[in-house]
Formats: structure tokens, C-alpha cells, sequence
């Protein structure tokens, strides 16, 4: 693992610059200084010293997001096609990137290049950071000798895919919030409103209502056995996340969401749009299809679609065509598939399925609007619903008080 090292160093004109680099070594880490031009005159290491090590939370503070790896992709592109060396480039990259993360993976990656190996077999040793799809469109485009291309392609998936989630994450923020308020509320009330009137009714005597009843005996439970309540929440959340992580749970799940009555076209065409363009970026580039159709069924995001895929994949194997296959399975449209066949009837399937997955995004984004402005009042009805249903069950009684106290 590079060690983070704190340097003094000269410039070409002798001027004193202080700051830290990341290196194997420190003999590393000198080359690393001479290769920017830097003639270093002192090196510590930081971590030796007490120097700001940081902290690290393992899946939070080495964390590499998409976006960052879209950034990466877009300023590598342009540094290669401004005729820059790809040394130089990783170089330079490696000092201006603000993750500490994926600086130490640029590297890394530049060392291994050193050694003489290829790109897309350096980033193939980070998978975490680099996934298949980065790494087969880096090497398609070292083959033909586009590698800026193909990075610049990745930058656009990348970005696409990026803007797709913030659409649906923002589809979904309400409704969750406005989920986690109910259930805070209804806690609330249940624990400290509803035992006030519990006292109240015990003084009036007589029968309650059976709403008012159930209430009580909800909130008695609550009140008692709430560690019950608890334990059996947290369990279930984290038996659900096992579930999911299973290959059969997973697929089950995702069938669920696409049946989901408001949220599943969503879904479905969110998945969409993410198969359209990642597949049209992997054939661009030059990846063989059937390599291609396996790395989009593994990043498609969605297990349903995934079999499809790789059930499509196994009949172009065998020599038939990509559109016939996919015509048998309901998750891909009639639209899609009519499409495909005339990219491949007219050589320029990967235009097709460019224009497949925008058709998809500007789809994606006409229903989030949309779902905003729908789910935002059926919500407040929920949430009204819920409390004024607790508040008339307690103040029931109350419409037959008379009775109660005679």
C-alpha cells in the first residue's frame, strides 16, 4: 500500500514548494518528485511523524464514486489527445485528485505501467474502482488505438448513469421522508398521547369503542415489549439485505420492483436506458458482442434483465440474430426490439441503441416529474389519514361520554 510523504522540493526556477505525495517507497517517491520537475530536499513520512494521518471509515472515506471516475475519465481523454504521455498524464491526475482513494489507485495503476504492462490490465487489478465495462473499453480502445475516444465515451456513460440515479433518487427522497415522518409520528403518539387518554378512560368505566380499543392495546404493547418491536425491525432489515445479496433473492426482488404499481415503470425503464447505452458504448469501441452483452447483463443494475440478456446472448451464439431472441422475453418492449433489428439490418446497432437509451432517459425524467407532483398530495392524504384515524379513534369515547360516566 503507498505511503503518503510530506516533501520540500525546488522547482526548475529554485522555488521552495512544501506538499505531500503518495508512493510505495521513498525512493519512489523521489522519482515521483523528479519526474514533475522537482528537485526534493526533504522527505517525511507522514504517518511516522503524527502528521494529519487521516482517518478512514472502510466503505465511506474509500469510497470512488461514479462521478469521480467520470471526471478522472474526461481529463485523462483530453490529457491523451493534447498528445500528452500516458505516465505524465496518470502523473498529473494523481496530484490533482481530491480522493485519497483513487489517488493511491492512479498510482499504483502508473507504477504497473512502468513495469511495462498494459493500461487496461492495471486498472483490471482495481475492480472496486474500475469496473468490467471501464476496463474492456479501455482495452478496445487500446487495440485501435482510440483510447481517448473510448475514455471520453466512458466519461458520457458514466455521466449518464450518474444523472439517471439522481433522477430516481429524487423521485424516491419524498416519498421516504415523508414514509420516516409517519412512522416517527405514530411512535410519538403512540407512546406518550395515547397512555394519557388510556388513564381518562379507565376513570369514565363502561365499554370502548373497538378502534379506541385496539389503539390502546397497540400502544400497551409498544410500551412494554418496544425493545420487541425493535430487535424485530433491525433483524428483519438486515435479513432482507442477506436475501437480497442471495442470487435467487436478488432476482425475486427485482421482479418485485418492476411490478410495483407506481414505481415499476420507473424501474423497468431506468433499466433500460442503462442496457441502451452501455451496450451502445461497449459496440462503439469495438468490444465483440457477445462480450459485450455478457458485461451489460453484469452492470445492467437489475437481475431480470440480466437473464434476459444472458438468455439472448446464448441464441446470438448460436447464430441468431440479437433482435429475435430479445423478442421473446416481456421486459424488452416491442419498440426496443423493432429498433435493434433495423440497427442490424443497417449496420449502425450501436446508433440505434443510443437513441433507445435517450428516448428512455427523456422518459426517465418526464415520469420523476411527474411522480413528484402525483406522490406529494397522495402522501399528505396518507400522512392526514394515519394521524386524524389515531386522533378520531381517541376521541371516540368522547362522543358518548354521557353514557361512560352514568
Amino acid at each position: 500500500m503507498p505511503t503518503m510523504y510530506a516533501y520540500k522540493a525546488q522547482d526548475e526556477k529554485g522555488k521552495l514548494k512544501n506538499g505531500k505525495v503518495s508512493a510505495a517507497s521513498a525512493e519512489a517517491a523521489v522519482r515521483e518528485l523528479k519526474g514533475k520537475g522537482l528537485k526534493p530536499i526533504a522527505l517525511e513520512e507522514t504517518e511516522a511523524k503524527g502528521m494529519s494521518a487521516e482517518v478512514r471509515i472502510p466503505g465511506i472515506t474509500d469510497r470512488v464514486s461514479p462521478k469521480e471516475i467520470a471526471v478522472f475519465s474526461r481529463q485523462f481523454a483530453t490529457m491523451i489527445s493534447s498528445g500528452l504521455s500516458l505516465l505524465r498524464s496518470l502523473a498529473i491526475l494523481a496530484e490533482q485528485t481530491e480522493n485519497t482513494k483513487l489517488a493511491e489507485v492512479i498510482l499504483e495503476v502508473k507504477q504497473d505501467v512502468e513495469r511495462g504492462e498494459s493500461l487496461s490490465r492495471s486498472l483490471e487489478k482495481h475492480p472496486k474502482v474500475f469496473s468490467e465495462i471501464y476496463v474492456s473499453m479501455v482495452k478496445a480502445g487500446e487495440t485501435g488505438g482510440l483510447l481517448d475516444d473510448s475514455l471520453m465515451r466512458l466519461a458520457d456513460t458514466l455521466e449518464a448513469q450518474v444523472a439517471l440515479k439522481n433522477k430516481i433518487r429524487s423521485a424516491m427522497m419524498y416519498p421516504i421522508a415523508v414514509g420516516v415522518l409517519v412512522v416517527l409520528i405514530v411512535g410519538a403518539m403512540l407512546m406518550f398521547v395515547v397512555p394519557m387518554f388510556e388513564d381518562l378512560y379507565a376513570d369514565l368505566g363502561g365499554t370502548l369503542p373497538v378502534p379506541t380499543r385496539i389503539l390502546l392495546a397497540i400502544s400497551a404493547a409498544l410500551q412494554s415489549y418496544w425493545w420487541i418491536f425493535m430487535a424485530v425491525g433491525i433483524g428483519g432489515f438486515f435479513a432482507f439485505k442477506s436475501w437480497v445479496k442471495t442470487e435467487s433473492g436478488r432476482f425475486t426482488w427485482d421482479r418485485i420492483k418492476l411490478r410495483m404499481p407506481i414505481f415499476g415503470k420507473l424501474v423497468h425503464k431506468s433499466a433500460l436506458a442503462r442496457f441502451s447505452h452501455t451496450m451502445s458504448s461497449l459496440i462503439r469501441t469495438g468490444v465483440p458482442i457477445l462480450q459485450a452483452m455478457e458485461i451489460v447483463a453484469d452492470t445492467s443494475g437489475n437481475a431480470v434483465v440480466a437473464e434476459a440478456v444472458m438468455a439472448s446472448r446464448a441464441s446470438v451464439s448460436e447464430g441468431e440474430s440479437i433482435a429475435k431472441p430479445m423478442a421473446e422475453r416481456a421486459v424488452f418492449p416491442p419498440m426496443v426490439v423493432q429498433m435493434v433489428a433495423v440497427g442490424e439490418e443497417t449496420g449502425a446497432l450501436d446508433t440505434m441503441l443510443e437513441k433507445i437509451g435517450d428516448f428512455y432517459n427523456d422518459e426517465v425524467t418526464t415520469m420523476v416529474e411527474g411522480l413528484t407532483s402525483l406522490i406529494e398530495p397522495l402522501l399528505i392524504v396518507v400522512l392526514g389519514g394515519v394521524v386524524g384515524g389515531m386522533l378520531i379513534s381517541l376521541y371516540l369515547p368522547m362522543f358518548n361520554i354521557i353514557n361512560l360516566i352514568q
